[in-house]
């Protein structure tokens, strides 16, 4: 598939009442992080895999650069950002044109494209004045989040060096080739990059009561050439916090992402959970806008009086 920035439907089913949105992550692609390297088969895509058990959703695909000079390097907190207001700008204006702005919506994340979304969210919850309200519209009509193998506790260094090291290869032998890196100012930015993902994680704590959440961490080592390790270990992966759900993936991190049938290990836990999620919204989030749209005429109201102060 060509080169993709941006976002991209996959699948249109018939009268959709959910929107999927799958998001990759550093180092990934929009198409070939959910792809497998051997059958090329796009479980988000082909139509006897996901889409025959989402008859009603429309399936999107989020594209950025996603380099690692790129999220982690000197200017990775305003790159995050960059890519958070371009995913919930280009969210909303699809959806207007699809005339579907109150269309509920469940993210898939793999890796850094985790907090990717947890920025955009706490960004839509921001706005709220006049002339932007309607990129709120994100931040309330979210339900769920399924986070695969994203780093959430920015604690590793040595998990988060991995990531400067390693990029995706097309291969099932070695998934991953070492780069080597000789930027002298690698150390600064892998510490700004675990800064930069604590902020995010402590941005997002209070809003996760508001969504459904499912942490997925992988199982299985990644062969990087030379040696095994967790590209991110479970405890960062998959926090235990009241109210979510958590599950391990029978596979190294590239692969996580990834599935070539219906029956490979860990498909059913991840469609079940985009099944019950779709089947669980409408009502919650039908109230959820009441309440927003409340809120902001409160706000309009409230800003009114204080003009004629």
């Amino acid at each position: 598939m060509e080169e993709s920035t941006g976002l991209v439907e996959l699948f249109r089913g018939e009268d959709p009442i959910v929107d999927i949105v799958a998001v990759h992550g550093l180092n990934g692609h929009p198409f070939k992080t959910w792809t497998t390297n051997k059958t090329n088969r796009f479980w988000l895509k082909d139509s006897d895999l996901l889409p025959t058990h989402l008859k009603r959703a429309r399936i999107l695909t989020f594209g950025y650069n996603a380099a690692v000079a790129s999220l982690l390097g000197k200017t990775s907190s305003d790159r995050i950002l960059q890519h958070a207001q371009t995913l919930v700008a280009q969210l909303v204006a699809d959806r207007e044109l699809e005339d579907a702005l109150q269309r509920l919506i469940i993210f898939i994340c793999h890796l850094l494209g985790g907090i990717v979304v947890k920025r955009a969210l706490a960004y839509s919850l921001s706005r709220t004045s006049k002339l932007v309200y309607y990129l709120h519209s994100i931040f309330v009509f979210i339900y769920g989040i399924l986070f695969l193998g994203t780093l959430h506790n920015g604690s590793s260094k040595a998990g988060l060096a991995l990531f400067s090291l390693i990029e995706p290869r097309n291969t099932d032998h070695h998934p991953y080739i070492i780069i080597v890196n000789t930027d002298s100012q690698l150390a600064d930015a892998l510490h700004q990059g675990l800064e930069v993902l604590q902020n995010i994680t402590d941005m997002f704590a209070p809003l996760m009561k508001n969504f459904r959440i499912y942490f997925f961490w992988e199982q299985e080592k990644t062969n990087l050439g030379t040696t095994l390790a967790y590209i991110v270990e479970e405890n960062s992966a998959a926090p235990i916090l009241d109210d979510t759900e958590r599950a391990g993936l029978p596979y190294g991190h590239a692969d996580m992402a990834k599935f070539e049938s219906r029956t490979s290990p860990g498909y059913r836990l991840v469609v079940a959970a985009l099944l019950r999620y779709s089947r669980e919204a409408p009502d919650v989030v039908s109230m959820r806008w009441i309440h927003a749209a409340d809120m902001l005429k409160s706000k309009r109201q409230n800003e009114a009086a204080e003009l004629v102060q």
